[in-house]
């Protein structure tokens, strides 16, 4: 017995020292943390004039509606969009024969009522000389001129109807009352239109606007009566100079932005009504932060960026809010604080927690 029980403690001993074995093998192969390489930069406030760029249009700086002051069928309609037109020149006419009927029977009217007061006015002569002379009755006499003033009341009527008739008349044919451009046609020959109903819109000679949409927060950073420069979105080297003219008293109730006239000061004759244009305006200055682009990346969907612990030397992810993205650099609305330190090379390699050290320095 006791020789079959002998070899138990030497295998036993050697199973501890194989466990033991492999504990310091695996010991052995725990990778040593790395320490990466990165570039970074101190972010430092900047204080900068923010410029705001919207694109908007040109359009005259007088643009009225033209319509017919009476209602009736459009007949002609001589103009077409973008045709110039000169003071008086006809923009349309409508079917007169209501009209022309009116006048023939204001006329007669008048003439009956002339009629009428020559007769009247012939019997008030009479009887006043025979009344004069004691020959007539003083009640025919009176009978006599109140026919006669009768008589002259209703040619005045007569010929305010007459005057009524050729006004009617002349509604029917709608002038240009200034030089300009014909930039929209609403309405057709054959239609019947509404008093009052636009028939073509006139954009006026005398001024061109620049009109932009402009968000309620831009209005706000707005300096006093700033000066925009105002380009031609297809040649950004044809410019002019503006300020503010009009500005809209109620926002859009779709796009939530107010409409914003820039009267242009001597514009170029190539910005033409309809053009697109690009206005910038410098608001007041302000301290921003800005780091390069190579800096920011995405991170579940939002935009992120690596910041630096001095004391571990280790990175953390930190989102950000950006204001502005340009060329080379972003400017940040929110997110660092000055003095921070962001990785700007090497960004993709990282995690949270990830030794760094700046390249260039020791190890």
């Amino acid at each position: 017995m006791s020789v079959g029980f002998a070899p138990r403690p030497r295998i036993v001993a050697c199973l501890l020292l194989a466990a033991l074995l492999a504990a310091c093998e695996r010991e052995a192969e725990m990778p040593v943390p790395q320490v990466r390489p990165v570039r970074a930069i101190e972010v430092q406030p900047r204080e900068v004039a923010e410029p705001v760029v919207l694109t908007g249009r040109i359009a005259a700086a007088d643009e009225v509606a033209l319509g017919f002051r009476i209602g009736g069928r459009l007949m002609e309609r001589p103009v077409a969009m973008g045709q110039r037109v000169e003071p008086g020149q006809l923009i349309a006419r409508l079917e007169p024969q209501n009209e022309l009927n009116a006048l023939r029977t204001a006329e007669a009217n008048l003439a009956a009522a002339q009629g009428q007061l020559d007769e009247a006015r012939s019997e008030y002569g009479r009887q006043r000389h025979l009344e004069e002379r004691g020959w007539a009755a003083r009640a025919v006499y009176e009978r006599a001129r109140q026919a006669f003033q009768t008589a002259q009341a209703r040619v005045e009527a007569a010929k305010a109807q007459l005057e009524l008739a050729r006004d009617q008349l002349s509604f029917t044919e709608l002038h240009a009352d200034a030089a300009g451009v014909v930039v929209a046609v609403l309405a057709e020959p054959g239609e019947v239109v509404a008093a009052g109903r636009p028939i073509v819109r006139l954009a006026r000679e005398g001024g061109r606007d620049a009109v932009f949409d402009v968000p309620a927060s831009v209005i706000r950073r707005a300096p006093p009566d700033p000066l925009i420069t105002v380009e031609l979105a297809g040649d950004r080297r044809i410019r002019a100079k503006g300020r503010v003219r009009e500005v809209a008293p109620e926002a859009d109730p779709i796009t939530r932005t107010f409409e914003v006239k820039i009267g242009l000061i001597d514009p170029p004759p190539e910005m033409r009504l309809g053009a697109t244009v690009i206005g910038r305006m410098e608001t007041a200055a302000s301290e921003v932060l800005e780091i390069p682009a190579s800096a920011l990346f995405r991170h579940e969907g939002r935009p992120a960026v690596w910041v630096i612990d001095r004391a571990t030397s280790s990175v953390q992810l930190r989102p950000v809010e950006v204001a502005r993205y340009e060329t080379a650099k972003v400017v940040l609305a929110a997110g660092l604080e000055p003095g921070e330190r962001v990785v700007t090379a090497g960004v993709q390699a990282l995690h949270p927690g990830q030794k760094v050290r700046l390249a260039g320095a020791g190890p």
